[in-house]
């Protein structure tokens, strides 16, 4: 046991490298294609928020690596308690705070109309972006900056926890249940935007008489897509970090307390991937990001069309007769084709 102990403690920090290099490369693109866009929607404006999330989360994993390295120093485990993973929790949140912003907007845009009334606002989307970055620094980075006060020791062997006075110890136990109480609220918020979001999307398929199976496939698939994303990063690391916590803070050690923290660290890690994928969502869920893009780097329009193809339009729907029973009048059927037209261009 100690020997697989020993192998992941070695394979983690090389795995947060390898996250890095990919990460830092496409989260680059990313910033570049999000220059060219102007936030003219909620959409966009929560997507450039999470482009700076996943960029700064980026920016921290060497560091985090080198901190979960083996005899790393002492120093770089003092400053990576005290900032660089503080920071990385405030990104991660803040990602999947905004992946639930982009879950509503979606949700409203779509099954409800009407909530554009304030939800579709830009200055709503700037407004609780703003709310939720000042909210995560003023309620959980300053104070656990603060409370890591206690001068690190060998004998602390880079543990964060032994580097928070009790006060440090009640909130970073108060915290934790805080955040995961939090994600599970969000996670159940998002699982039923999109769940909602894949039946009008099917429903609306079905109006317009639509016989291409494969375009209402992909989209289903893209809508899935963000669901699958958060379901396989975030909720394996929640799942543990309660059970851990209450283990953390005490100071005997135990088999199952080490065998926690080697699970916290894989499903950490897991989580960490996000900023890989994040991406790949922007490309398959924004038309702008796709455009701009292909406008950055000189491409085609149709690039990777078979990935990102349309919808059917209006042209693909069958051809009835007045005395079919499907039949529509031209102004309802244009009515189906204009809801599709939106679905398609929303995903």
């Amino acid at each position: 046991l100690n020997y697989l102990f020993f192998v992941i403690n070695m394979a983690i920090p090389i795995l947060y490298f390898l996250i890095f290099i990919l990460a830092l490369i496409m989260n680059g693109v990313a910033v570049r294609v999000c220059m060219r866009l102007h936030s003219t929607t909620t959409f966009i404006v929560y997507l450039k928020n999470l482009v700076a999330a996943d960029l700064l989360m980026t920016l921290t994993i060497p560091l985090k690596a080198a901190n979960d390295m083996p005899n790393a120093p002492l120093a770089l485990k003092t400053f990576s308690c005290r900032y660089s993973d503080v920071i990385f929790y405030l990104c991660m949140y803040m990602s999947i705070l905004l992946l639930a912003l982009i879950s509503l907007d979606r949700f409203f845009k779509i099954v409800k109309p009407c909530g554009r009334l304030l939800a579709q606002k830009l200055v709503f989307g700037k407004v609780m972006s703003a709310f939720f970055w000042v909210g995560l620094l003023g309620l959980e980075v300053i104070p656990t900056i603060v409370l890591t006060n206690q001068d690190p020791t060998n004998n602390t062997n880079g543990s964060c926890i032994k580097m928070k006075s009790d006060t440090g110890l009640l909130f970073h136990s108060n915290l934790i249940i805080f955040n995961v109480t939090l994600f599970w609220l969000l996670c159940v918020l998002i699982c039923s935007c999109y769940i909602c979001i894949a039946r009008k999307v099917l429903q609306s398929y079905r109006k317009s008489g639509s016989r291409n199976n494969t375009g209402m496939h992909k989209t289903k698939v893209r809508v899935f897509l963000v669901l699958a994303v958060f379901l396989v990063c975030f909720v394996p690391y929640h799942a543990l970090r309660i059970p851990y916590t209450l283990l953390q803070v005490k100071i005997e050690s135990t088999c199952t307390k080490s065998t926690l923290r080697i699970a916290k660290k894989i499903t950490l890690w897991i989580s960490s991937i996000n900023v890989c994928l994040d991406p790949l969502i922007y490309f398959f869920l924004c038309k702008s990001f796709r455009t701009s893009l292909f406008q950055t780097f000189h491409l085609p329009s149709g690039t990777c069309s078979w990935l990102t193809r349309k919808a059917p339009g209006p042209n693909t729907v069958r051809a009835t007769s007045k005395d079919d029973s499907t039949y529509k009048s031209p102004k309802n059927r244009l009515l189906s084709h204009l809801k599709l037209s939106e679905l398609s261009r929303i995903f």
